[in-house]
């Protein structure tokens, strides 16, 4: 295996930093709501399931990465908060499928369209297109471009 260089830990510590500046952003979005964090992102994976705007228990636990107990905590949680219901499948009645409710769909549409700007700008030091998926570079020399630069200016709120 060979070493990594300076700029291999340079950029991986460029990448940290501005996922890390986007998660905490995350965070206070959802606070300023009144959901937190883990509320936020079973309403985004729930709604954000490919092909369908309901998740299933097991799905949100492994993208949320918790086991299923947990997903079900958090589950119920977001369900008494009023912003996710649990509905049985007409194919299946063993099957429990989670929706959104109104509110839920509010608070998701509400924070989702606060970060936008932020997400913007993070696929954009990241080198990703719309979709995520990576640019031709400029300047190959460049990995994060002349928004890097930009980012480490831009004050980030911590705690």
């Amino acid at each position: 295996m060979a070493a990594l260089s300076k700029a291999d830990f340079e950029s991986r510590s460029e990448f940290r930093y501005r996922l890390t500046c986007f998660l905490r952003f995350g965070e206070q979005i959802a606070q300023a709501e009144g959901i937190t964090f883990a509320h936020y992102l079973l309403l985004l994976h729930t709604k954000g399931m490919p092909g369908r705007s309901w998740a299933l228990v097991g799905e949100l636990a492994q993208r949320l990465q918790l086991r299923q107990h947990s997903a079900v905590e958090l589950v119920s949680r977001c369900e008494a908060a009023g912003l996710v219901e649990r509905r049985r499948s007409q194919q299946d009645r063993r099957e429990v499928q989670i929706h959104l409710t109104r509110a839920g769909q509010r608070a998701l549409q509400r924070i989702a369209a606060a970060q936008t700007e932020e997400l913007s700008s993070l696929r954009s030091g990241l080198g990703l297109d719309k979709r995520g998926l990576a640019r031709p570079r400029l300047d190959a020399g460049d990995e994060w471009g002349a928004s890097a630069a930009a980012a480490r200016k831009r004050p980030h709120a911590t705690k």
